[in-house]
């Protein structure tokens, strides 16, 4: 590890006295927000359906020197978002920003799905984003204004072998600009951020297949390297703070250019990658395939 915290390029302090809430922020990308955020100064709200995460996370953050509360809470049960939103409300005494990060989803092609998968991608997804947003809208924005991040993905050609997030995370983009505009008059701003390839714990979940797969594509790509957590965490923080009050409605892509590269008659090769950013303390470790093929220096 680099440093015992988290190693922000935003002011310390920014986010003093405020309050947001990371849904999956026991773990990846979730994870890391939730320290950089606490790191200036914000209360973190770390939310998801797994006690030991959530309470492993909050206690980084606090012997980190920062503020973490640990929330269980399944987004696909409206009734319970409800539920904890009002108990951060009372418990903390304000809400100021939401990031919507809770997703999965597992690949598979697009004959071969059953309804049960379909419905449990979509309903965390899609329905788990918008319980979330509409909760903290009426709870806590409507009167005092506040800030909504949305972590989407690169579906803009599509998603071939993952459909069900495919159409889930297009239907969250929708409802950025959709509530962006909506909801503007009384303060509150709605954005989302599409991460590309992004080194996190969550890729060894995936088979050795795809992981193989996913390695052997991320060279050729323009920045031939995979993307840091934090290179997506200090997106969020961004749309986050003040210095993006006129910023709203924008899916911003945190992919190096990945998404934009189709150009496969001029090929890049393979070179040392782009320079990246990495201030996370606890960054992702791997061991395994990815240990061996990205080595220590990304590890």
């Amino acid at each position: 590890m680099s440093s015992e915290h988290f190693d922000s390029i935003f002011r310390p302090g920014l986010f003093e006295e405020r309050v947001v809430l990371v849904t999956g922020g026991g773990t990846g990308i979730g994870r890391c927000i939730a320290h950089e955020l606490a790191s200036l100064g914000a209360t973190a709200v770390v939310a998801g359906r797994r006690a030991e995460p959530l309470q492993l996370a909050a206690e980084e953050i606090r012997e980190a020197g920062g503020q973490a509360e640990p929330v269980v809470l399944d987004i696909r049960d409206r009734e319970a978002v409800d539920l904890a939103i009002a108990d951060v409300l009372k418990r903390l005494g304000r809400l100021d920003g939401v990031v919507n990060n809770a997703g999965g989803q597992f690949a598979i092609p697009a004959g071969k799905l059953k309804p049960k998968g379909w419905a449990a991608v979509v309903d965390t997804n899609l329905n788990g984003t918008w319980w979330v947003s509409q909760a903290a809208y009426r709870e806590a924005f409507r009167e005092h204004g506040g800030a909504i991040v949305n972590i989407v993905a690169d579906v803009w050609m599509g998603a071939p072998g993952m459909v069900h997030t495919g159409a889930a995370r297009a239907g969250v983009m929708n409802m950025t600009v959709t509530l962006a505009a909506e909801w503007a008059r009384e303060g509150v701003r709605v954005n989302a951020v599409a991460p590309g390839p992004i080194l996190t714990g969550g890729l060894a979940t995936y088979p050795e297949a795809i992981q193989r797969r996913a390695l052997d594509e991320v060279c050729v790509t323009p920045p031939a390297r995979l993307g840091t957590e934090s290179e997506v965490s200090s997106a969020v923080v961004y749309l986050l703070s003040p210095a993006a009050s006129y910023v709203s409605g924008e899916v911003m892509k945190v992919d190096g250019a990945t998404s934009v590269y189709k150009n496969p008659l001029v090929p890049l090769g393979h070179h040392d990658g782009t320079p990246k950013w990495d201030g996370f303390h606890l960054r992702a470790q791997l061991g395994g395939l990815y240990a061996e093929e990205l080595g220590d220096d990304d590890q």
